[in-house]
């Protein structure tokens, strides 16, 4: 009984709070959940976590077609406690911002929009350029770092001149922030992180693609947020609305109470005329009370 109102308690924080704070959720709880895997298999002495293996997204097109699961699943993957720290105070941060000018479904449906076009994007370079040839055998990517940057851009490309402040620098404007982090990943597409750049790059174009569909009246999230809303409804996920009870009482008596209630409001209404021709003192004691009883009303 206790541990079923201890998940129930879960699952109705979980819904009432509002997306950014369900993904920031969702990212902590696999990554806590992950590292404590590693933890009780290093006490074994085992050094490979097949989970880590399995939730990764393989730049290998062959491994990838035996878990395409991966190209959700990597994008709440983190690799270290600075990744997922640094990912999700900027989640936190553009997707307050991002909430000002765009829905909730908007969010959500451009996570998984620029985590889905980023994993693509470093699939297909890892297999198309030849830089990449010796490592495309056993690399991953892991991060939500190419979904943050398409919230990035995409509020940007709304708000392109909106103050950020940053700490010794001071403040920069929103498109500049956007542009330099764009810039920085192209720079770095041959560095040790190459994969995680390329993802950012294809994140980066999410954000703009859905901006500008957006600006001409078509939304690209639209069949995203569609899906989820259907698993979402099948288990029970949406906030439930408050049902309406309705009591029925005897009916006569429901009739003698709208009939006393209308006589009443007649009756003030009197009052009230006559107060107005001949003022206060016009009054009688009876019609002095009922005006006092109605206005504590």
């Amino acid at each position: 009984m206790e541990a079923d109102r201890f998940f129930t308690d879960l699952k109705n924080n979980f819904i009432n709070k509002d997306i950014v704070g369900r993904l920031i959720t969702v990212n902590v709880v696999v990554f806590v959940f992950v590292a404590l895997v590693n933890v009780f298999l290093t006490l074994f002495e085992v050094s490979y976590n097949p989970l880590e293996h399995y939730l990764s997204l393989p730049a290998w097109i062959d491994t990838f077609i035996f878990q395409p699961w991966s190209l959700l699943t990597y994008m709440f993957m983190h690799g270290g406690i600075l990744h997922i720290l640094f990912n999700m105070l900027w989640l936190y941060w553009f997707g307050k911002f991002f909430l000002n000018f765009y829905s909730s479904k908007h969010l959500r449906g451009l996570y998984f929009l620029g985590g889905f076009c980023g994993g693509l994007l470093y699939i297909f370079a890892y297999n198309i350029f030849p830089y990449f040839e010796g490592m495309v055998f056993h690399s991953t990517l892991v991060g939500a770092s190419a979904s943050v940057l398409a919230i990035v851009v995409a509020a940007a490309v709304r708000q392109p001149e909106y103050p950020v402040q940053f700490m010794f620098i001071g403040t920069v404007r929103l498109k500049y922030v956007a542009l330099f982090m764009i810039v920085t990943d192209l720079m770095m597409m041959t560095s040790n992180n190459a994969g995680g750049h390329i993802a950012h790059i294809g994140g980066a174009l999410a954000g703009l693609w859905f901006a500008i569909g957006l600006q001409n009246g078509h939304d690209v999230t639209k069949w995203i947020n569609a899906v989820f809303d259907f698993f979402a409804r099948g288990m029970k996920l949406a906030p439930r609305k408050p049902k309406m009870r309705v009591h029925y009482g005897d009916r006569a008596q429901q009739y003698d109470y709208n009939a006393r209630k209308k006589s009443d409001e007649e009756e003030i209404n009197r009052i009230l005329e006559k107060l107005k021709k001949s003022g206060y003192g016009s009054l009688s004691e009876g019609e002095k009370k009922k005006l006092f009883d109605a206005s504590r009303r």
